[in-house]
């Protein structure tokens, strides 16, 4: 069994608050830091999937990537993680040193996902030069896998050469395909990478595996419970409290795209607003709130 990753853990997909005009609503940014911090994360990715982190531009990306590093000021001890992924390279590359300039432990990039042909080779160029011209020696670049999303997938031997390039740049994967076989492909390949887990599902299934933690939606809702399967693991069963997490992921899996869902779960229980999502996502009607909300106060009555 290799060592804990010094960087493993529960991480939440952070959503970002905007206002009525779909501005980052920088205040509120810094409060939700500090409460993924209150409810057990030891970090969070900015800007991310559930961030809608590619429909805001990379001014918005920087506002936003300098609010949550607020956080930093009294709270060291919590990490930040930045979505950075963008189809153009020098785009990536500039957002990557920014987040390393204002103290980010490691930045998610996706692969450029318009041309979704584009061979390994031609990955391995792009994913180079940006960890050469933006990843400093003493931090991290995590491959953000999610094809089912991005339309490009990060296979075993683009990372192998990677790493073989940049062995203690390339930090490891987000792994969001949802597949416990992929995860467990990535931890054989990269024993001593950050291996973390995009879904709540695969949490105790994939620390079993080797991964190090997760990256996920539900943890702005439930990181108390995921936070308690992590600490947990290899000394006490959590069969049933994963029991409950599975139960709240299939929940969510019928409200998907997952922005919308998770900030009306955040406005029905906690003190924070209803946040709209940007185009071209757009707010859950009437009806799906209604369901969503009969379906998640079954499993969130004890919260």
């Amino acid at each position: 069994m290799p060592e804990a990753h010094p960087l493993s853990g529960v991480y939440a997909a952070a959503i970002t608050p905007v206002d009525e005009e779909y501005k980052p609503d920088l205040d509120a940014i810094q409060k939700l830091m500090a409460f993924y911090s209150d409810r057990g994360c030891h970090g969070a990715l900015i800007l991310g999937t559930t961030g809608e982190g590619p429909s805001f531009s990379s001014t918005e990306r920087l506002e936003i990537m300098q609010a949550a590093a607020e956080i930093k000021k009294i709270r060291p001890e919590f990490r930040l993680f930045a979505g950075t992924g963008t189809p153009g390279r020098a785009e990536t590359i500039g957002l990557n040193q920014a987040a390393f300039e204002l103290g980010y432990d490691a930045v998610v990039v996706l692969p450029p996902f318009y041309f979704r042909s584009a061979s390994d080779a031609g990955l391995l160029e792009w994913f180079g030069d940006v960890i050469k011209e933006s990843v400093p020696e003493d931090k991290l670049l995590l491959g953000y896998h999610i094809p089912q999303v991005s339309g490009v997938a990060l296979s075993v031997n683009l990372l192998q050469q990677l790493n073989s390039r940049f062995p203690t740049r390339l930090g490891g994967v987000k792994d969001s395909e949802g597949k416990l076989e992929t995860t467990q492909g990535f931890t054989e390949a990269f024993p001593d990478k950050l291996i973390l887990v995009g879904s709540d599902r695969l949490l105790s299934s994939g620390l079993e595996a080797g991964a190090s933690g997760s990256i996920t939606a539900l943890a702005n809702l439930i990181a108390p419970w995921l936070r308690k399967i992590f600490d947990q693991h290899g000394k006490q069963d959590s069969s049933e409290l994963q029991a409950k997490v599975d139960t709240a992921r299939n929940v969510l899996e019928q409200f998907a795209p997952f922005p919308p869902s998770i900030k009306f779960l955040i406005d029905a229980y906690t003190e924070f607003p209803a946040w709209p999502v940007l185009p071209p996502l757009l707010a859950l009607d009437e009806q799906r709130q209604a369901s969503l909300k009969s379906q998640f106060d079954e499993i969130y009555k004890d919260e």
